[in-house]
């Protein structure tokens, strides 16, 4: 499959190939979103760092600029939690980029950890008010402006405990992994994918699962390294062909 193969920093795609392109990853300041940002910008991509924290958000594109000079990273105020956040974002890159090929819902939270039977109401508000809301609100403001580009692409962060397939799968670990409102927060992200995908027939949509990685959701205990994490994302972001709606960097994913 052409483009799905290539490693970050390796072999240039087409569509990288065809222009500049641009992307806008959301909650980018930190792990999967971070190192997304690293791996398009070292593509050639000018790359939008969307950060709801200012500081971290800061400092962010000065330490990836550090370490790749000549790379056009663009921090861009986001709180995916906020209408007017997500207004002023879109107006800054149209503004400036006057289009936008691809928009990475990445910002996520995993919320109090607490098993099924301590779980309360209130514990799903704001786990959701990210992960679900959050990536429709950015979604339905940065839409017109993804139509503006020739291959524009939509791709959702999710995740393996959002997937039935995967959660009851007794070889997977997810299934060991007993909570409700993270897991349900991804699982309702996966419908919302799929539903995008099959109305939005001008924008090519995807979920992708990184994987167990080590970032701070799991006070880095995951196996995979955020490099490995991110892979799936780029992949989502560049490659011409892939293996599905939903796929990890090994393949397709179960719903």
């Amino acid at each position: 499959m052409v483009g799905w193969s290539c490693p970050a920093g390796g072999a240039v795609s087409r569509l990288d190939a065809m222009t500049t392109r641009t992307a806008l990853v959301t909650g980018a300041n930190k792990g999967i979103g971070f190192e997304t940002v690293r791996q398009l910008a070292d593509r050639g991509w000018i790359v939008w760092l969307g950060s709801r924290d200012a500081e971290r958000g800061r400092q962010a594109p000065v330490r990836l600029t550090a370490a790749m000079p000549g790379a056009d990273v663009r921090l861009v105020a986001l709180d995916v939690t906020s209408d007017d956040s997500v207004a002023a974002a879109c107006d800054t890159v149209t503004e400036a980029s006057g289009r936008l090929d691809v928009l990475v819902n990445n910002a996520g939270i995993g919320g109090r950890f607490a098993g099924p039977e301590d779980t309360a109401v209130a514990d799903f508000l704001p786990v959701f008010g990210v992960n679900l809301l959050g990536p429709v609100r950015v979604t339905s403001a940065f839409l017109p402006l993804l139509r503006k580009a020739d291959v524009p692409r939509l791709v959702m962060v999710s995740s393996g405990v959002g997937s039935f397939g995967v959660t009851t799968d007794p070889q997977r670990i997810e299934s060991t992994l007993h909570g409700l409102v993270y897991p349900s927060s991804k699982a309702a992200l996966n419908m919302v994918t799929s539903q995008y995908a099959r109305a939005l027939t001008d924008v090519r949509v995807h979920a992708v699962d990184p994987g167990y990685t080590a970032t701070d959701l799991n006070g880095h205990s995951g196996p995979q390294t955020v490099a490995e994490g991110a892979e799936a994302v780029v992949r989502a972001c560049t490659a011409e062909e892939l293996p599905g709606t939903f796929f990890d960097r090994h393949g397709a994913v179960p719903w």
